[in-house]
C-alpha cells in the first residue's frame, strides 16, 4: 500500500478538497483503504534546515488513518523528539499557526521597539528582560482559545499604551487591534447564544476570572448588556459576585455602576439552570464543568472558557466559542 504524504504548507481543507479527490479520481481506488494520506509539515528555518531536521522542537504527523500516521512516524524514531499525531486539518492548520504566531511577535516586537525608542528606552534591553519570564510572557498560560479578556489591568495597559505610542506620533497597527479583537471576542459569543432562537438564557460567572469578585472590565459585564439590550430573559449565577454586592469592596461598583445588570443575579444555582434554555459558561468555576460535559435536557450550553470536551460536539447541545 502507498502513502502519499504531503509535505508542503497548504491551507487547512486542501489534502480533504483536492487532494484526495484527485488522487482518487486518477488512481480508481479509494484513500484510507486503497492507499494512505498523510500530512508532514516542515519546520525547517533557511540556512538551518539540516540542524533543525536533526534538533526539532516536535514532528507534526497529520494522518488520514492510523496505518498513514504508522508509516510516517516509522522514519522520525530516531529523533529525539515528540511525535504529535492528528487529524489531517488539524496538522494543515498548525503550520500556518506557527507561521502567523512568529510574524505576529516580531511585529510585537517592533512596535514595542518603536515605542520605546520615542521615549528614550532600548527596545532591545525591555524585550530581553521580558523574555526571560517563561511563566507567563513566554508561556501556553495566555496562548489558549477562548473568550475575551478583562479585569484591571489588561484593557486598562492596553489603552494607556496605544495612546501614548499616539502622542508620540509611533504607528502601532498591531497593538491597536488589540481592543478591537476584544470587542470582536464577546461579539461572537453574542452571536452564538441569539444564533438559537431562544430567550431564556443563564449566565454562569459574571467575574472576568473564577474565584474573584472583580467586574472591572469584565467582557461578562458587557455580553450581559449586549443580552440585556436585545431583551433577553437573562438570570446570573455567580457566588463570589452575590456576596461582593453586599460585603464586598465592589458593593459600590456593583449597586452603583452596574445595577441593572446585578439586579439579574440569583444565588440559586437550581433555580438559574431550570429556569433557562440557553446556558453560558462564562468562568472558569469548577461547579460548571460538569454542564459542558453533558447538557441537560433539552437545554443548550455555550462553553466559553474550554471546559467541554472535543467528544461532546457529537451531541449537538453544547458548542464552544473557538471550538
Amino acid at each position: 500500500r502507498h502513502t502519499i504524504v504531503v509535505r508542503s504548507t497548504v491551507l487547512p481543507g486542501t489534502v480533504a478538497n483536492v487532494v484526495i479527490p484527485i488522487l482518487e479520481d486518477c488512481s480508481g481506488k479509494k484513500a484510507g483503504v486503497d492507499f494512505g494520506v498523510a500530512v508532514n509539515p516542515e519546520f525547517l528555518r533557511e540556512s538551518t534546515a539540516i540542524a533543525d531536521y536533526d534538533q526539532p522542537p516536535m514532528t507534526v504527523i497529520g494522518e488520514l488513518d492510523k496505518a498513514s500516521g504508522d508509516v510516517l512516524q516509522s522514519l522520525y524514531e530516531e529523533l529525539d523528539a515528540p511525535i504529535i499525531r492528528k487529524d489531517i486539518a488539524v496538522a494543515e492548520m498548525i503550520k500556518y499557526t506557527c507561521n502567523v504566531w512568529h510574524a505576529t511577535k516580531v511585529t510585537f516586537a517592533n512596535e514595542i521597539g518603536n515605542i520605546a525608542k520615542a521615549v528614550g528606552v532600548d527596545g532591545r534591553e525591555v524585550m530581553e528582560v521580558v523574555c526571560q519570564d517563561k511563566t507567563l510572557n513566554l508561556s501556553q498560560y495566555y496562548m489558549r482559545p477562548g473568550f475575551a479578556f478583562g479585569g484591571s489591568c489588561l484593557p486598562k495597559d492596553v489603552r494607556a499604551l496605544t495612546y501614548r505610542a499616539s502622542a508620540l506620533d509611533v504607528e502601532a497597527p498591531l497593538l491597536n487591534s488589540l481592543m478591537r479583537s476584544n470587542e470582536s471576542q464577546v461579539q461572537n459569543a453574542f452571536d452564538i447564544v441569539s444564533s438559537h432562537d431562544k430567550r431564556k438564557v443563564a449566565l454562569l460567572g459574571l467575574s472576568f476570572k473564577a474565584g474573584t469578585d472583580d467586574l472591572r472590565e469584565s467582557p461578562l459585564v458587557e455580553l450581559a448588556e449586549m443580552l440585556i439590550g436585545k431583551g433577553f430573559d437573562l438570570s446570573i449565577y455567580d457566588s463570589n459576585v452575590e456576596y461582593a454586592r453586599v460585603h464586598g469592596a465592589n458593593k459600590d461598583y456593583i449597586e452603583g455602576k452596574i445595577p441593572h445588570v446585578s439586579s439579574l443575579l440569583n444565588s440559586d444555582f437550581d433555580d438559574v439552570i431550570n429556569n433557562s434554555d440557553v446556558i453560558i459558561l462564562g468562568n472558569r468555576d469548577e461547579k460548571f464543568r460538569a454542564l459542558a460535559q453533558q447538557a441537560p435536557h433539552g437545554k443548550q450550553v455555550v462553553d466559553l472558557v474550554g471546559f467541554m470536551a472535543q467528544a461532546t460536539r457529537v451531541s449537538g447541545r453544547t458548542e464552544g466559542i473557538c471550538w
